[in-house]
Order: structure tokens, then C-alpha cells, then sequence
């Protein structure tokens, strides 16, 4: 069974981009340098295709004197869209990469060193998150550390996959024609939502850096 650590970096509306797509940064140099010594402590990070494509993102730890071993990087790509020139594709020989489809292995990528993981997919072909959660698990990806946008962190709160939260604000106000932190969860009621205890609260620069648990 794995543990999802869900991290959401966002201004005090809980918006973390514009609504032209603009996001860096909204957080502080602390907070960032926190965010990299929580990917440390995790097998994996994960993200979905669309970030993948939006920022080319490397997904490293990038601190002053850590010498320990690099996350996997983890890409819920159903369609295996992921550029074979992005920095992820290219550096997949370097630090282990893996895209989860719902088809076979794209030739492509796996010539690269990518680790294509094929799950069954649910809804618009998209992977069913259980499955994924399990898929990595195998792979000894037990630790995932989710950094995905919106949707992404939805869809694993909508599942009751989320262990722990971590989130970062920053003190200014996007509104709301932004984008928001957290996709659509389909809830009927407020009893249904997703509850989570705070655990902790610290002051990193101009930001507030909140954790929290799973409620039960």
C-alpha cells in the first residue's frame, strides 16, 4: 500500500496560476527549498501530462549539499504524449522515469529509458489511480510525492488517496479567474468532502507552510 503526499503551492485564494497560465513564482525562495527537501524524502513525484508539456519541468532535488539518491519521476500520460525532447524524456537514463498509459509502450520513449507502466484506464481514458498507486508500489515507489495540477490533485483527493498535505501559501490574491489548486471533486454534500487534520503551521519568509494529515 502506498502513501500520497499531496503538495499544493498557491496565493491565499488557493489559486495557483493565472488565468494566462502564469505561476512563477507565486511562492517564496523558502518555501521552494522546502518543497525540494520533501521530494528527498520521497520515492517519487508525480505529476500529470499537462504540466509535463506547460513547464518542461526536471522534477529534481536541487539543494546545496545533498549527495542522496534523485526521486523517480512519475508522468500520468494515458496517451503517452510526453516530448521525447522534454528534460524528463532526456535525462530518463539518468534518474528513473516513468510514464503511466493505459496502451502498450511507446517505442520512442522506452528507447530513451523511460519506464512505460500500463494500468487500466477509467472515464476518458484516463488511469485509474488505485492501479497506479499499486503499479509503483511493485516498482518500489512507495512514498509518492503528487506536485500535478488542479485536475490531478482532484482526482487523487476524489479517490480518498491522499495520506497528507502539504501547502504553501503565499500573502496575495489571484481571484477567480485563476486557476484554481484543486479540480472538481462532484461532491453532493459538505459531509462528503475530504477532511484532514492540520498538524503544523510555519512561517517561511512572506508564506505560511501548513501540513496536514488524513482525518481517521
Amino acid at each position: 500500500m502506498g502513501h500520497v503526499t499531496l503538495k499544493l503551492a498557491t496565493s491565499l485564494d488557493a489559486r495557483i496560476a493565472t488565468a494566462s497560465g502564469e505561476s512563477r513564482w507565486i511562492t517564496g525562495e523558502a518555501a521552494r527549498e522546502a518543497v525540494h527537501r520533501l521530494r528527498a524524502d520521497h520515492d517519487a513525484v508525480v505529476i500529470g501530462i499537462e504540466t509535463a508539456l506547460a513547464d518542461d519541468p526536471e522534477l529534481t532535488v536541487r539543494l546545496a549539499g545533498h549527495n542522496g539518491p534523485q526521486p523517480a519521476r512519475v508522468i500520468l500520460d494515458s496517451r503517452q504524449r510526453l516530448n521525447p525532447e522534454s528534460r524528463l524524456a532526456r535525462t530518463a537514463r539518468d534518474i528513473p522515469t516513468y510514464v503511466v498509459a493505459t496502451g502498450e509502450p511507446d517505442a520512442t520513449l522506452v528507447a530513451l529509458g523511460v519506464r512505460v507502466l500500463t494500468v487500466r484506464a477509467i472515464g476518458e481514458d484516463r488511469p485509474e489511480l488505485q492501479a497506479v498507486v499499486d503499479a509503483l508500489a511493485v516498482e518500489g515507489l512507495a512514498w509518492l510525492f503528487v506536485e500535478g495540477g488542479g485536475q490531478v490533485a482532484g482526482s487523487f483527493l476524489r479517490c480518498g488517496l491522499v495520506d497528507a498535505l502539504e501547502w504553501f501559501r503565499a500573502p496575495l490574491v489571484i481571484g477567480g479567474e485563476g486557476r484554481p489548486a484543486v479540480g472538481a471533486l462532484g461532491l453532493k454534500s459538505l459531509a462528503s468532502s475530504p477532511i484532514f487534520h492540520r498538524t503544523s503551521v510555519e512561517v517561511l519568509g512572506e508564506d505560511l507552510w501548513e501540513r496536514y494529515k488524513k482525518a481517521g
